[in-house]
């Protein structure tokens, strides 16, 4: 019996999931938690071997990723399967570095998420489509890859932050963050910051 943790902030998303998860003969939902303390506190006690783990949990919450770095640093941490509804890069990568095993939509077919499930309990990666096919364009030789670093300034930039506040926000010099505006720039083809949010959002790199 494979266990489960569901960490989502939406009771009735929760309660859907349950339904769908539990019919199933070899899963089985343990526990269910809206934000870091609880997810911790029931990763410590019921032991489950998968977490099923929104991104954005809203309200001034640790999001997903924070709390999959938790549950990972764990001495008996659970798998974690990302399950949301985002597929930008930033948020792709703030979750597989914080030790997500797995990333797939909610718009997956119940089929896909049972199936991830299983894998991920097992140690195998699970990813949608879309987001394998994000991480193999970044890996694609020649390509302008975006690194983390600018994904970050790009999040502040789309906030409509300065290059003061965005160095503040960094822990970097103004003169670093020209220096990362001017890479940004180059790699999206674009000369303004609007230009750069903008063909951040169009190709996903940056949610809207």
């Amino acid at each position: 019996m494979i266990r489960i943790l569901l960490v989502d902030d939406h009771p009735v998303v929760r309660a859907g999931l349950r339904a769908l998860l539990d019919g199933q003969g070899d899963l089985c939902v343990v526990a269910e938690a809206e934000g870091m303390e609880q997810a911790v506190a029931a990763a410590r006690g019921d032991r489950p071997d998968v977490a099923l783990m929104d991104l954005n949990l809203g309200g001034g919450k640790a999001g997903g990723a924070e709390i999959t770095s938790a549950l990972r640093a764990l001495p008996q941490p659970p798998e974690v399967l990302v399950l949301t509804t985002y597929d930008t890069e930033a948020d792709i990568l703030r979750a597989l570095e914080a030790g997500a095993r797995g990333y797939l939509l909610k718009d997956a077919p119940p089929a896909d998420l049972f199936a991830g499930v299983r894998a991920t309990a097992r140690g195998e990666t699970v990813l949608a489509p879309s987001v394998a096919a994000t991480l193999v364009r970044r890996a694609t030789p020649g390509a302008a890859t975006i690194t983390e670093r600018e994904v970050e300034v790009l999040e502040l930039l789309s906030r409509g932050l300065g290059n003061k506040e965005m160095a503040r926000e960094l822990f970097v010099s103004e003169a670093t963050v020209k220096s990362h505006l001017s890479h940004v720039y180059n790699k999206l083809g674009v000369d303004t910051r609007a230009g750069a949010v903008a063909a951040a959002i169009e190709r996903r790199i940056i949610r809207q």
